[in-house]
């Protein structure tokens, strides 16, 4: 068994538990609303931002044991730089207002996970930021094309406002070969440290689902009639 299987197999726990965020099975049974997908593009958003600058954090941060990644870490800054913006277009194009999404602030669990994101890189073994990658893009290609499928049949929004999911279901697919070999190289240490910020981001990760509001939560809302 190749360590990326062993990663996978060590942190199914934690996949599984993620999976099962309310919005995720929502999602999945086509009952998304479309607070819930502009909710979540936003969040998206505060992550998505700071891909590029913790790569190149990353980068500079790589020791000497690691340095043969530098390469790999400035493709993956050239495929993610513009991300963010990717996401401001589907919120357009979803009804919502791109422009006060992205002078707002993120929600507590996004915040959290970004500020984890640095902390590794600046203060922990950098190579547990693999970790990450393997959560959010192993997330991706479980749910990401699925998903814009179930919510655009849900919502009847066209196809402009899935660019998101869409391309990145696509383009961590074909990450996923690359993160393994990556992983395996590393050194049996630096192994251990990607599945422990694993585990970490997978509970990170998943808070922000959890904190997204479900169909239910929305329907109540728009039940309740404002006294007079």
């Amino acid at each position: 068994m190749s360590f990326y299987e062993t990663l996978a197999a060590e942190t199914a726990i934690e996949r599984a538990r993620l999976l099962s965020s309310p919005i995720i099975s929502d999602c999945l049974q086509g009952r998304v609303q479309q607070e819930s997908y502009l909710a979540f593009l936003s969040q998206a958003y505060h992550h998505v931002r700071h891909t590029t600058p913790l790569l190149m954090l990353l980068g500079g941060r790589l020791p000497e044991r690691l340095s043969w990644m530098r390469p790999a870490v400035a493709e993956y800054i050239a495929e993610e730089i513009g991300h963010e913006e990717w996401i401001l277009n589907d919120i357009a194009a979803s009804g919502g207002d791109a422009e006060a999404v992205r002078a707002s602030a993120p929600e507590l669990p996004a915040e959290v996970m970004v500020a984890y994101a640095y902390d590794l890189v600046n203060r922990g073994n950098p190579a547990g930021f693999f970790g990450m990658v393997f959560v959010l893009e192993g997330t991706s290609v479980a749910l990401a094309l699925q998903a814009a499928d179930k919510i655009q049949g849900a919502l009847d929004l066209p196809n402009k406002a899935f660019s998101y999911l869409r391309s990145h279901g696509t383009l961590d697919q074909e990450h996923t070969q690359h993160l393994a070999s990556l992983v395996n190289a590393m050194t049996p240490e630096d192994q251990a440290e990607v599945v422990r910020a694993a585990k970490v981001f997978y509970k990170l990760y998943g808070d922000i689902f959890r904190a997204l509001p479900t169909a239910d939560d929305i329907l109540k809302q728009k039940e309740v009639v404002p006294c007079n």
